[in-house]
């Protein structure tokens, strides 16, 4: 994983690192304890920004077991949190992670497949290019 370079000194915390790596290889449950426990420990700007994308990967856990309706909930709330970001202080491409998410949740509420969209992950944000949201 790039290295994730940013105003925050949580973007270099290795268990930000470590919960990264999980939820970009679909380890929900295991990025979703990383990202919470970072949550406890950050304020704002960081905090909701946490919270966003801990609340999208358990979004695809509940996907992944089947619980649908849970997944919409979180995904929605996870979009809805981290559209208050803007780019976000962490170093992450937030406007894509909204994009993608956007996909899948619009996908749970028409009842669509979900097989053929790209898989969530957390990138570093372009350097030297204005956020696109």
């Amino acid at each position: 994983m790039e290295s994730l370079a940013g105003p925050s000194d949580l973007a270099a915390d290795p268990r930000l690192l470590e919960a990264v790596e999980q939820f970009n290889q679909g380890d929900w449950y295991a990025s979703h304890d990383g990202f919470e426990a970072l949550w406890h420990e950050n304020l704002e700007p960081e905090r909701t920004e946490l919270q966003g994308i801990l609340q999208i990967a358990v979004g695809h856990l509940h996907r992944e077991r089947g619980n649908l309706r849970g997944a919409t909930v979180l995904l929605g709330e996870g979009l809805g949190r981290l559209s208050r970001c803007g780019a976000g202080v962490l170093g992450f491409d937030l406007a894509w992670l909204r994009r993608n998410s956007a996909r899948y949740l619009e996908a749970l509420q028409q009842e669509e497949p979900l097989e053929g969209l790209a898989a969530p992950c957390l990138r570093p944000a372009p350097y030297g290019e204005p956020p696109v949201d």
